[in-house]
């Protein structure tokens, strides 16, 4: 069979082949832990269950414009002043299937083949595949220094003639790194002044512990007019624990937003204007239940970040953000890939290898589940790995014994 080179050079997502995984394995009743998820588990809100069946019940479920219905267009207008302080006109945003969706529609409306998109390292498993699929070239590149904090400089050093945009992810998936404030603002004028795109991958820009603030990029851009080559995106996937809406948004000036509606109206459409109306109840509705999860999520993740301290071996930097730790387990297996399957394999704890993230030897863990999922994932993983814990471990009325050195 013939398929192109495009085709070719793609993978599956890997972290929604994890998903489902565990819903196979969960559906044969086996014990499986969940540690790879990027979903919350909290409720989402009732002004979104409330605005959908509203909708329903009026019996007109129809299509909606490419660019989105004017109420989720308003709502975003409104929350983008309220939380970047900057006041923008309908022509400004385009709703999506996703926050995915706006960053591929962005990448496709700004790139040429063979140009190319800087991003720091680790970076969200999807960017280099997105740049992949229009036919131009990911740059990604780890700091200088080891961290996860890059420095202007690592931008500068990759920045050639074929540079077109550059994509940054604060809080950052999956490190939970947030980017200083300081980046923030070098970064958007060095952009400027080389006129190149900035795509601000803003997804879990509220989901930030420790008493942080989140980094307004409007702030430091002396480009405020139709010129301004930053593109935002945004959804309610994370903050308000609504994944499966499948509704995010993309603020950018008024021809970029105009092309990327284009090119969406000749893929999907409009998104669907049921849960459009969702995503307006949510965001225009009692906000509570955000303060709520991310309590929650600092929680967990103190607790996760403690258990995995106790490892022998195991490096991890508490995360600033996001509700994923990604800890260093190369002193134990330097291919992330196997170290996974292996987890899987011995005691169903699910991980997503760093190696899709750029990072070999590293894994990414999620701590939106229960306490219990992260405490007991946790140890039935130490005990997988840690040769000196005991031979057996019981799973419920399971009992697994150590075969392995």
């Amino acid at each position: 069979m013939s398929l192109s080179l495009i085709a070719k050079s793609i993978k599956a997502s890997p972290t929604l082949k994890l998903n489902e995984k565990f819903a196979i394995l969960k559906e044969k009743g086996d014990p499986v832990i969940h540690l790879g998820g990027g979903e919350p588990k909290s409720k989402i809100p009732m002004d979104a269950i409330l605005a959908t069946v509203a909708h329903v019940n009026t019996g007109e479920v129809r299509y909606a414009p490419a660019d989105g219905i004017p109420a989720l267009k308003q709502a975003v207008i409104r929350y983008t002043d309220e939380f970047y302080e900057k006041t923008v006109k309908p022509e400004h945003v385009m709703a999506s299937g996703g926050a995915k969706q706006a960053i591929m529609v962005a990448l496709q409306a700004i790139l040429n083949p063979q140009e190319e998109v800087i991003f720091p390292v680790p970076y969200w498993v999807s960017y280099p595949d997105m740049v992949k699929l229009i036919g131009s070239i990911p740059i990604p590149f780890l700091p200088e220094d080891g961290t996860f904090y890059p420095r202007l400089k690592d931008i500068e050093d990759r920045v050639g003639s074929y540079t077109k945009a550059v994509i940054i992810n604060s809080p950052n998936n999956p490190s939970g790194a947030m980017y200083s404030e300081e980046f923030i603002a070098d970064v958007v004028q060095f952009c400027e002044k080389k006129d190149i795109w900035l795509i601000m991958d803003d997804i879990y820009h509220r989901l930030i512990f420790d008493g942080r603030k989140p980094v307004n990029c409007f702030k430091y851009a002396k480009k405020q007019d139709e010129n301004s080559k930053i593109i935002l995106v945004n959804g309610v996937s994370k903050q308000y624990a609504m994944t499966g809406f499948r509704i995010g948004w993309a603020v950018g000036n008024k021809k970029v937003i105009e092309a990327m509606s284009n090119i969406q109206g000749h893929q999907t459409s409009g998104p669907s204007v049921l849960l459009q109306k969702a995503a307006v109840g949510a965001l225009n509705g009692i906000q509570s239940g955000i303060e709520s999860l991310r309590v929650t999520l600092e929680n967990n993740r103190n607790v996760m970040v403690d258990l995995l301290r106790s490892f022998e071996g195991i490096k991890v930097k508490k995360p600033d953000g996001t509700f994923y730790c990604f800890a260093d387990f190369s002193a134990y297996e330097k291919n992330s890939n196997k170290l996974s399957e292996f987890l899987i394999d011995k005691v169903q704890v699910l991980t997503v290898p760093g190696k899709e993230f750029g990072m070999d030897g590293y894994l990414r863990l999620s701590f939106c589940g229960t306490l219990k999922d992260i405490q007991e994932g946790v140890e039935r993983m130490k005990w997988a790995l840690d040769p000196n814990s005991p031979n057996e471990l019981y799973i419920g009325d399971r009992k697994l014994v150590r075969d392995w050195s």
